[in-house]
């Protein structure tokens, strides 16, 4: 070997790129790195621009049921293909799919649960499960659920993530929306509070019905809520909706929801509002007495907003 000889030193080079999860995500709403250790201890929201991602059903379920207390109801309740509806492909194999894929056999999960201690019925809709999409167990299973409340005179929680009606079961998806309007007129009428909380995306027969029928309607930040999406009703009027036109803050603006509460804050908000509608006379004193500056305040918004 030569004085001036060299050695090459026996280095791995890696010519295929690893396919795997560095756990970084890329904000959807302000293209922030976000590691997703960060943004589970956030509620899945981004700590830097407050952007909601979705939730699954159990972590929406965990999110506003006390832990351990969630019971759910009315599984027996299954999809059948009554139609023979067939497009690119037939009904009962796109329902085998999105059984596979979330491991659910349907979009909805209902039950009861506790909230800060106190009972209520829970109805949580899984837009992972064919777009949330209403069809007949959707319908009933709710149905029952608003029943069971009614009986039980427990206050009721709907949380909506759909994309409407499901065009597979055709008309018998569409009066899904009069039976559970129908079944949420008498547990109105029995005195019993209802609160709907709307996330992204809320749209069609779902918003028609029972979505917007909440004694309180709540709202996550930057959600779509709508009867027909954005697209559609640009194609259907010829111009451009203004920006935002569909989204919380634009509806809250408008008065068709109550108020917009992000997901941090869900669980204690929801149980505000149960301590106010459920008669617990020491928190509507409270409240009483807190009224006279509040009505101060909102007047005082009005005026400068006039301005």
């Amino acid at each position: 070997m030569g004085l001036f000889s060299k050695i090459k030193p026996k280095i791995k080079i890696q010519t295929v790129r690893k396919d795997g999860f560095s756990g970084w995500v890329k904000c959807s709403g302000c293209a922030e790195l976000i590691h997703a250790n960060e943004l589970a201890l956030h509620f899945h929201c981004c700590p830097k621009c407050g952007y909601h991602y979705r939730l699954s059903l159990k972590q929406r379920i965990d999110l506003l049921a006390d832990e351990g207390t969630f019971t759910e109801y009315f599984t027996e309740v299954k999809p059948l293909d009554s139609l023979g509806f067939v497009d690119t492909e037939s009904y009962p194999s796109r329902l085998e799919q999105a059984k596979q894929k979330t491991g659910r056999d349907d979009a909805i999960c209902v039950g009861v649960c506790e909230l800060k201690g106190r009972s209520i019925a829970l109805a949580v809709l899984d837009f992972s499960f064919m777009g949330g999409s209403m069809g007949s167990v959707l319908g009933e299973r709710l149905t029952r659920l608003i029943e069971l409340a009614k009986g039980k005179r427990i206050p009721l929680i709907i949380v909506s993530a759909s994309g409407g009606a499901r065009m597979q079961e055709s008309i018998l998806s569409l009066m899904q929306m009069a039976k559970t309007s129908a079944a949420l007129a008498l547990l109105h009428e029995a005195k019993i509070p209802y609160i709907s909380v709307l996330t992204n995306p809320t749209t069609g027969g779902v918003t028609a019905s029972f979505a917007t029928l909440g004694d309180v309607i709540i709202a996550e930040p930057d959600a779509l809520i709508a009867f027909a999406g954005p697209r559609v009703v640009e194609q259907t009027i010829g111009q451009k909706l203004p920006p935002k036109a569909q989204k919380s803050e634009f509806l809250l603006e408008k008065g068709m929801i109550d108020c917009i509460v992000k997901r941090s804050a869900l669980k204690e908000r929801l149980n505000v509002f149960l301590s106010f509608l459920m008669g617990n006379d020491r928190f509507k004193e409270n409240v009483a007495q807190k009224m006279p500056h509040r009505l101060k305040e909102l007047l005082t918004i009005a005026e400068r907003s006039r301005v």
